[in-house]
């Protein structure tokens, strides 16, 4: 699942340093990553890059913010394999295709004429890009990820879709806010400055 489709649109090289330069074409030039790095039926690496960037996040927060998990009967060590195992294999992939399938239904009221259901899988997956660093307890840094993400999301759609940015920002925005609000707790990072005194879903 690190590898790229055998000929992806754009020359994409294979592996995790492809998967890595792509982390980082997505937050330097996202506009032409969106347009030369989305291929039509490559969901893998798109799910892959979002497990990765999970599991850097949730790492760096399950190390440096205590009780972040509920404690097991087990060592400490165990309890992090377990659990971090449980968010980046089963809990990432879910919600991935859960926004996905959400994001396609926002799609068609708005772009008519628009990308198909595996391209808003990677579109939604590489916007993860700047939440490596969310899950470090510094809410300034967490609000800057939660909200470039959210920047990424739309542009993926607008670039992805070729369609205006208000109908970018009608179809995404609701994603937006449940990947990067959410998922990524920017809400929660927001109401650590008062911004938002209290969010439920």
């Amino acid at each position: 699942m690190t590898t790229w489709i055998e000929n992806p649109e754009g020359g994409r090289d294979r592996g995790p340093r492809a998967l890595a330069r792509a982390w980082l074409e997505v937050l330097i030039r996202p506009r032409r990553f969106f347009r030369v790095g989305v291929s039509p039926g490559d969901q893998a690496p798109g799910l892959t890059f979002l497990m990765a960037v999970v599991c850097c996040a949730e790492t760096t927060r399950y190390v440096l913010v205590p009780d972040t998990y509920p404690s097991l009967p087990v060592t400490p060590a165990l309890a992090a394999v377990f659990w971090l195992s449980l968010v980046v294999l089963l809990v990432a992939p879910l919600s991935l295709h859960f926004t996905a399938a959400l994001q396609t239904l926002l799609l068609v009221p708005t772009v008519p004429d628009r990308a198909g259901i595996s391209q808003t899988v990677q579109v939604l997956a590489y916007s993860t890009a700047p939440c490596v660093f969310a899950g470090v307890p510094v809410p300034e840094l967490r609000v800057l990820c939660a909200g470039y993400g959210a920047f990424l999301l739309l542009l993926g759609i607008r670039v992805v879709n070729e369609t205006s940015w208000i109908r970018a920002i009608l179809a995404g925005s609701v994603p937006a806010a449940l990947v990067f609000g959410y998922g990524f707790r920017g809400f929660a990072a927001l109401s650590d400055f008062g911004v938002v005194s209290q969010i439920h879903i």
